[in-house]
């Protein structure tokens, strides 16, 4: 076999260097190579300084001691637990400002989305200022802004605004009473149980009555109705009160009794619930609009009121 002529070898490989998929190809994996490098390089090097510092890359921190305070936290804390705990009562935190922030911005989301369409020219602009307004604002930038220029100005403890509860505001955060289970409470339990599952039986005969009349079912709405219904008459039929409130008292500069937040966490509730109601009300507005016009003209010649429609 006769060995090519180096011209030719020479050839071959300026054609090969020159054909797109081999460029796209040998770029792919140089691109490859480099990222591989760099994060050998990165791991290395943390792996070196954390050698140098005695330190493992594992999750064995978690049994250490924290050493620093949470301001609020649903379980026990303290300076002296651990890692670990404060990662449970911070998920907690996390799990419980998620919560009331979806319950408050969805209720103000919707009642900014339903007046973005009102009638009330000063009522629309209103709601067309707030939802613009706060959709545009960074949510850091607002958080910093209502905690700083608003919670922490508000009044000391002894001039604190009281609201009906009584809910107290100060510069410490806000102060609302606290519901304690009483004597009634276990019985109660059943009260709730019998509730669930007679509403449960409504919904399913809703649905089953909705595939002969083809009828929409309103199963949630008449469901929680029921259960509402018949949580509030056992209640009232109950020999001993289920719940008993616990009102925060003012005593020197300190609240007694009730549930206490900091302004910290005031703040973030505050910020997080106005900012995220900015979006809802724009997607209940959408919702609304999208409706096409003809079902909203039937409903009209059918002497249907605005919130019937």
């Amino acid at each position: 076999m006769k060995n090519r002529d180096p011209v030719t070898r020479s050839s071959t490989m300026m054609d090969l260097f020159r054909d797109e998929r081999f460029q796209r190809v040998l770029g792919q994996v140089l691109f490859v190579i480099f990222i591989a490098g760099g994060i050998y390089y990165l791991v290395n090097n943390m792996q070196a300084n954390m050698d140098r510092q005695g330190l493992a890359l594992n999750f064995s921190f978690f049994q250490s001691t924290a050493g620093f305070d949470i301001g609020e936290h649903l379980i026990s804390y303290s300076r002296t637990s651990t890692f670990a705990r404060a990662f449970l009562v911070g998920a907690l935190n996390t799990l419980l400002v998620s919560a009331l922030g979806i319950l408050f911005s969805t209720i103000l989301g919707v009642i900014f989305g339903v007046a973005r369409l009102s009638s009330n020219y000063l009522v629309r602009k209103i709601a067309q200022v707030y939802i613009e307004f706060l959709r545009n604002i960074p949510l850091l930038v607002l958080l910093i802004f209502l905690y700083i220029g608003v919670v922490i100005q508000f009044p000391q403890v002894r001039e604190a605004i009281v609201l009906p509860g009584p809910v107290y505001l100060s510069n410490r955060g806000v102060v609302v009473p606290r519901l304690m289970p009483a004597a009634g409470f276990q019985s109660y339990l059943w009260v709730l149980a019998v509730a669930l599952v007679c509403s449960a039986a409504l919904g399913a005969w809703l649905k089953y009555r909705s595939r002969h009349t083809g009828r929409a079912p309103l199963t949630f709405l008449w469901g929680a109705l029921a259960f509402i219904a018949i949580a509030g008459i056992g209640w009232s039929l109950m020999p001993a009160p289920p719940l008993a409130v616990e009102r925060p008292e003012l005593q020197g500069l300190r609240f007694v009794g009730g549930v206490q937040s900091s302004p910290e966490f005031l703040g973030l509730l505050f910020g997080l619930t106005i900012y995220t109601s900015a979006f809802i009300a724009d997607v209940v507005r959408a919702g609304i609009q999208s409706v096409s016009l003809g079902q909203l003209e039937a409903a009209r010649s059918l002497g249907l009121s605005s919130f019937l429609t």
